[in-house]
């Protein structure tokens, strides 16, 4: 129990120092709590008065240190005098409870040869009561120096806790444990059977007492608890380890929860009950999902338990129909680990017969090589059973064709869950005492309360480890080598990248890939904002502005009209469908630069991140409200301006003009050409003909084209007795038609005949720059219609300027915000990066990743274990 203080030993008196070579301390250990820890501290050189104070505190007079080193002193003269000190009346207790029960043994033996007198039974009585008074005077001596010892080694992790000790403790063995235990946990989901590291799993019957065991061997109330309903629905892995206070923390929280108060257990328990239920998926009653929670505290026993949802018979009203099953299948998962240290729970205060989980349990270990068996309750069956031989005859493993390893009984309590852990120490202690069951030798002094249990465990636990670590350490060697030579031969060229260094490496991509778009010139934007945004309301103007403003009779009545119907037009749609069109077009910037190729550099793994990123940030981004407001202004201010400057301007509009006219010519022909089918040309020459409503339209276009011949300035609509006269001409050649399909079929031939009128029109006005600066006085040319053109052209480039210069300063780097924002998110959901970071390559380097880190934390255990020895 003392420090390694080897470096120090001109500090401390020799006497110190030989006190291992006179004491028999083995004895001890498996009484005695675990000193990993405390032999690692070591003094600070500026605190070498207070570790010798300290050790004065230790030697004081009533001290267990002063007891010992006075019945060490003492043995050098006289083996008697050293015997005197407690631990030397330890050994002398031990040393009487073997003569005990040899002489016991054969009392009974010779009795049961001959016919047994009054006086042997009387005999034989005697020795098993003082037997029974010498192991219960041993027990609590050496509970009294426990006692003493954790209040020592609580104090001293205390004074680390607080600084005296300036030296950084290394992390303790159970910890590096876990650690390996929560890794293998994240790597195989699915409980490969390679994984083949011992750890405590508690299974039991519902209701049987397991968590109330867990919670006595973790010294406090961790756990949600109900009255006979399903408490735990998933497996909860439990660290213990030995620390200065009493706390719990889950591994993926940094929140330490005081189990010495009663708020923060409450608080826990609720914790637990929540990440239970979100664990458990839609539709089912359990999970197979692990809660790691890690507590520490002076004097625990250092090991991992996984408590398991308990063993039902039936399926009860609100259980899913699979959980009977799940909850098997989830038990022989773990149990099935040949180096899991099975601790069976049976429930004492009920008929052994209606036990589900020993059969379980003896399938999974037929040998008993691994299994540890409770009974709990054992103060309800001592009142209950008729037969106190039937609790005996559990305990010695006669009733269960199950074996074990070792058998115990344990009180957990009178079933109250408001019970401290204190209390039911103190009644488990004070019903042992008292009960028939150890004064009649049914139960043996070692095979009572959960203290004996849990340290029973703990050397279980870790003479298990030690068997079996270094042999997973091997069979993880090799696996890494076989994964590392997959790799090799299928991506000898590539860097082994895990999903999460996968996903940094496309962040940083697509964040390249955003700033590309400040680097778009402003010519570049202003031509696709122009072209996209003409593209989009060119009909509006030749349809609702152009065409009805041109069948006015003069200039003037033209004029009127168009101003009329722009400024309709930009109060109420020509903004929001500028903004729209800006939207869309930064859009496909985007696109474009996210799912452009870059040549070799291309990995197509990223495919789907950047899709799924591009689509959510897409989702997210809105453009500027007030942009419509200002924007509304600019183009108002736009359409109003009719002064042409230059020549230059004036045949730019001439040009604009015509490319719109001729498109919309080309369109109006090509409808024309499905209205009234092939012409002769194409009839001979592709031997295609026209359909019977083809010709009746052809018949009718010949004739509407004679009215278009009579009046070239017939107006745009034909008047009811035209129809008429139309209808009463086709009709004398054979051809009956509807008068909608005249007035529909009139459309389209006035409309190619308007803007052939309008195209030649054009070609007369490149000379009217002159005329137009004059105002068309003295002039029968009057080029109002370009005018209109030049004014929608100049519109459409101060917008697309306008647009520019939201998109380049505002737009662009929201854009650029709304990218981290939904890449800072998919950072965080480990789900959405699976979906989107798929394949072989991806698994193989997860894989490989995991491996090495199971394998390199396995290396420092092992080494940190042989340090220990």
């Amino acid at each position: 129990m003392i420090p390694d203080l080897e470096d120090y030993k001109w500090i401390v008196p020799d006497f110190i120092w030989e006190l291992d070579e006179l004491v028999d301390f083995e004895k001890l250990l498996k009484a005695l709590p675990d000193a990993d820890d405390l032999a690692k501290l070591m003094p600070d050189f500026d605190k070498i008065g207070e570790s010798l104070a300290s050790l004065k505190g230790f030697l004081s007079p009533g001290s267990p240190g002063e007891t010992a080193f006075r019945a060490t002193d003492q043995g050098y003269d006289n083996d008697k005098q050293f015997k005197k000190g407690l631990l030397g009346e330890l050994i002398l207790l031990q040393q009487q409870i073997q003569q005990h029960e040899e002489e016991a043994r054969r009392a009974a033996g010779f009795s049961s040869q001959q016919k047994r007198k009054v006086s042997d039974k009387e005999k034989i009585d005697q020795l098993q009561e003082e037997l029974l008074r010498t192991q219960l005077k041993y027990q609590r001596m050496l509970e009294r120096l426990e006692k003493e010892n954790k209040e020592l080694r609580k104090l001293v992790l205390q004074r680390d806790d607080k600084g005296i000790h300036q030296r950084k403790l290394k992390k303790s063995l159970i910890d590096m444990y876990s650690e390996v235990l929560d890794i293998l946990s994240d790597y195989d989901a699915s409980y490969n059977t390679q994984d083949h590291l011992p750890r405590v799993v508690v299974v039991g019957d519902q209701s049987a007492g397991k968590t109330s065991v867990l919670e006595m061997i973790a010294q406090a109330r961790i756990f949600p608890r109900g009255s006979g309903e399903m408490m735990t629905r998933s497996p909860v892995k439990v660290t213990l380890s030995e620390g200065p206070h009493h706390v719990a923390l889950f591994k993926d929280s940094s929140r330490e929860f005081d189990l010495t108060k009663e708020e923060d257990l409450a608080a826990l328990r609720n914790e637990i009950e929540i990440r239970m239920r979100n664990s458990v998926k839609e539709g089912c009653t359990v999970s197979t999902e692990t809660i790691s929670l890690s507590v520490k505290g002076p004097g625990l026993q250092r090991m991992v338990l996984v408590d398991l949802p308990g063993v039902i018979s039936t399926v009860t009203s609100g259980m899913a129909p699979d959980t009977k099953e799940t909850i098997f299948s989830i038990s022989k998962a773990y149990m099935q680990n040949p180096n899991a240290i099975i601790l069976c729970i049976q429930d004492g205060s009920v008929d052994a017969e209606r036990s589900i989980v020993t059969d379980l349990v003896s399938q999974m270990d037929p040998q008993g090589k691994r299994t540890i068996f409770v009974l709990t309750k054992v103060d309800l069956a001592e009142k209950n059973v008729a037969s106190p031989n039937r609790i005996q005859q559990i305990i010695e493993g006669k009733l269960f064709p199950m074996k074990a390893l070792g058998y115990f009984a344990v009180v957990t309590g009178k079933g109250n869950s408001s019970e401290s852990i204190e209390s039911i120490k103190e009644y488990e202690e004070e019903f042992f005492q008292n009960s028939k069951l150890l004064k009649t030798s049914m139960l043996k002094a070692h095979q009572v309360t959960t203290k004996n249990l849990s340290l029973a465990v703990s050397d279980c636990f870790w003479k298990m480890v030690r068997e079996s670590v270094e042999q997973q350490a091997d069979a993880f060697k090799a696996t890494r080598f076989n994964l590392e030579t997959e790799w090799k031969n299928n991506y000898p060229r590539l860097r082994e990248l895990d999903r999460n260094e996968l996903f940094e490496k496309a962040k940083n991509e697509i964040l390249d890939e955003v700033i590309s778009l400040t680097q778009v010139t402003p010519k570049h934007w202003e031509e696709m904002l122009e072209k996209t945004l003409w593209e989009r309301v060119s009909t509006h103007v030749i349809e609702n502005i152009y065409l009805p403003a041109a069948q006015t009779a003069n200039s003037g009545t033209f004029n009127t009209t168009v101003d009329i119907k722009l400024k309709q037009w930009t109060d109420k749609q020509l903004p929001n469908k500028a903004v729209e069109v800006a939207w869309e077009t930064l859009q496909e910037e985007f696109s474009r630069f996210m799912t452009e190729k870059k040549g070799k550099e291309h990995d197509d793994i990223f495919d789907k991140l950047k899709q799924a990123v591009k689509e959510e940030t897409i989702k997210r981004h809105k453009w500027n409200e007030r942009a419509e407001d200002s924007l509304r202004v600019i183009q108002h201010n736009a359409l109003e301006d009719r002064s042409i400057s230059d020549k230059q301007q004036w045949d730019a509009a001439i040009h604009f003009m015509e490319e719109t006219l001729q498109s919309r010519l080309k369109d109006t022909e090509s409808v024309i050409e499905d209205m009234v089918g092939p012409d002769w040309k194409k009839r001979w020459l592709y031997w295609v003909g026209r359909t019977k409503e083809q010709n009746i339209r052809n018949e009718t276009k010949n004739e509407l084209e004679k009215l278009i011949k009579c009046n070239e300035d017939h107006p745009a609509y034909l008047a009811n007795d035209e129809v008429t006269t139309v209808r009463k001409n086709l009709e004398a050649r054979g051809v009956a038609v509807d008068p909608c399909l005249i007035k529909d079929t009139w459309h389209q031939i006035y409309r190619r005949y308007f803007l052939k009128s309008a195209l030649s029109h054009c070609n007369l006005c490149r000379r009217g720059f002159y005329y137009y600066q004059r105002h068309f006085v003295d002039s029968e040319l009057e080029c109002n219609d370009i005018v209109l053109f030049w004014r929608i052209q100049r519109m459409l480039a101060i917008t697309a300027n306008t647009l520019r210069q939201q998109l380049t300063n505002t737009e662009v780097r929201r854009l650029e915000k709304n990218v981290k924002e939904v890449l800072e998110d998919f950072a965080e959901d480990n789900e959405k990066k699976v979906m989107l970071l798929t394949g072989k390559r991806v698994q193989l380097a997860e894989d490989l990743k995991k491996v090495r880190e199971i394998q390199e934390k396995l290396e420092a255990f092992i080494e940190a274990l042989h340090q220990e020895k």
